[in-house]
């Protein structure tokens, strides 16, 4: 089944908007040559200057980098929240410079779940509520067995319905990252997960992301400052003035601290 990028309905048959005819062997995330200037002449800024990247199928791929780096802007590329200046991104063979206003908020709706810093949770829901809000806003109803199965997956069968107030900051993102998997995307875009919480609840939900990926097959592509990531990531990816200046498969977490430390000085 495909969503019609028009009408935000399920179709059996037919490509959406923009999409590459053959998708087989096509990644989650295709990023090719981007590019992003704010502003003009000398008070321009180049945030991406000729950024690529493929993100496959249950894979968790890491963007790291000092401050100011692009990774942020990277992120909000790939989740058709920015334009880039040029160059092309792609979600499920999805162009998304080829979308309308319209249709990139139904492709981000069915497509991508999102994981911020600060958890983004309405006050006043349980946290159920919060977890099937998505789904409620799409007009779909909530599969019961499926709710159970996120909820219990993070770890909060006993606190689905506190409130926001109630629960711990980790216990919060935790309710954000089963918001983010309850319509099933195809990418989960996570920024700064850990930048709110404590060591021990970061690494709690960095362990969470990776069971994510194991038990689901869940494609993952996170920003963040935390060096611990290496223990859950398959690649990090390494950002200096716009570039990728490396990228670091399997390694300690003194590995990547020394990496970063080198691009900075």
């Amino acid at each position: 089944m495909e969503v019609d990028l028009t009408t935000g309905s399920a179709v059996a048959t037919g490509s959406p908007a923009g999409a590459v005819e053959d998708c087989g062997d096509v990644p989650v995330v295709l990023a090719s040559a981007l590019t992003r200037r704010y502003g003009d002449g000398d008070a321009g800024v180049d945030a991406l200057r000729g950024v690529s990247l493929a993100v496959v199928r249950g894979e968790v791929v890491a963007v790291m980098g000092p401050s100011g780096s692009g990774k942020s802007t990277l992120l909000h590329i790939v989740a058709g929240l920015d334009r880039p200046t040029s160059g092309e991104a792609f979600i499920d063979g999805v162009e998304l410079s080829g979308l309308r206003d319209q249709e990139l908020t139904l492709l981000r709706r069915h497509k991508v779940g999102f994981v911020f810093q600060f958890f983004n949770l309405l006050p006043m829901l349980s946290a159920e509520e919060n977890v099937v809000l998505p789904l409620k806003l799409a007009g779909a109803k909530p599969d019961a067995a499926w709710v159970d199965e996120v909820i219990g997956s993070v770890g909060l069968g006993d606190r689905r319905r506190h409130r926001p107030a109630e629960l711990s900051g980790g216990q919060q993102q935790r309710v954000a990252i089963a918001r983010a998997l309850i319509t099933q995307p195809s990418i989960l875009l996570a920024d700064e997960p850990t930048g709110n919480l404590d060591s021990k609840a970061g690494r709690e939900v960095l362990e969470l992301l990776r069971t994510c990926a194991a038990g689901y097959g869940q494609t993952i592509l996170t920003v963040t400052h935390e060096p611990r990531v290496s223990s859950v990531a398959d690649r990090i990816l390494l950002l200096a003035d716009g570039l990728i200046a490396r990228e670091l498969g399997h390694v300690s977490t003194s590995e990547v601290m020394s990496a970063i430390d080198a691009l900075e000085s």
